[in-house]
């Protein structure tokens, strides 16, 4: 694990955004180790896509090709969950754990950046519940760096035995025998380490904690309906239940990521990057 010293962005509220010197090291970071593909982790609401934002303006401005990806942009398709949850269990039908994502596409796609060729860049559609049509796809080519955000990055499977329990409310009365929780751990066994192995350097936005995420992810619904007003998002009540589907493996990647990322950046519950311990 290496945790540095930062300057402290103004980050916090609805629309946050990291300070520019702030952005500027962490791109330097990115270029100064050589990187092709920069992987941005953290949980839910940390301003991971913001910073990724921030990053590729910034890239643009030195006349850099920067793509931005989340590991949201590879969920399966709305037909493809349903599929999931008629055969395998309910709760698979809802995006977002392990199991949910098209992990070849995202591979083959950052290696296609990887090697500067052209290539179709998946986009989600999260009020809609389903990935855009490819006619849709913004197109990328001869690219410098690519930068990959997502809550879950290398974070590595629980123990069997660590499953037995449930987490929350949603584990207890929607996956009393665990089926669903051990089929999400199987996936991130045996799914996604190609997929990490593509990453070449990897900086862990860590939170205070998992009980701010609710608060931090009613944040972004309220702004992503602020961005759409003609459309209907989330309300709380469904947020709520939403993130007790990332509750099992985000606080496993709070317990595993500091020390599997090349940099770690506390974060405080406004978002502000706090000093080294």
């Amino acid at each position: 694990m290496h945790t540095e010293p930062h300057p402290d962005p103004a980050h916090s509220g609805r629309n946050p955004g990291y300070a520019p010197d702030f952005v500027a090291e962490v791109l330097d970071d990115a270029l100064s180790h050589d990187c092709r593909v920069y992987a941005l982790a953290g949980l839910q609401g940390t301003g991971k896509s913001t910073l990724s934002a921030q990053m590729t303006a910034l890239g643009k401005q030195r006349g850099l090709r920067v793509t931005a990806l989340s590991i949201d942009d590879f969920y399966l398709g709305h037909a493809e969950r349903e599929a999931l949850g008629r055969h395998v269990h309910p709760l698979c039908a809802t995006r977002g754990p392990p199991g949910t994502h098209e992990v070849a596409l995202a591979c083959d796609v950052l290696d296609a950046l990887r090697e500067r060729r052209e290539i179709a860049l998946p986009r989600f559609d999260k009020i809609a519940d389903d990935r855009l049509p490819r006619a849709r796809w913004a197109v990328a080519r001869d690219t410098d760096l690519t930068i990959l955000e997502g809550w879950f990055l290398r974070t590595p499977p629980q123990q069997p035995v660590e499953l037995a329990e449930p987490i929350n409310a949603l584990e207890r009365d929607e996956d009393a025998d665990g089926t669903w929780r051990r089929w999400c751990n199987q996936a991130l066994a045996g799914e996604y380490p190609p997929l990490w192995e593509r990453l070449d350097r990897m900086l862990f936005l860590q939170g205070p904690g998992f009980d701010i995420v609710p608060e931090w992810r009613w944040q972004q619904e309220q702004s992503l309906q602020a961005q759409h007003p003609e459309r209907k998002a989330m309300s709380h009540a469904q947020v709520r239940r939403f993130v007790q589907f990332f509750e099992r493996v985000s606080r496993q990647a709070l317990r595993t990521l500091p020390d599997l990322a090349e940099r770690t950046i506390r974060l405080d519950a406004r978002r502000h990057p706090l000093p080294p311990r």
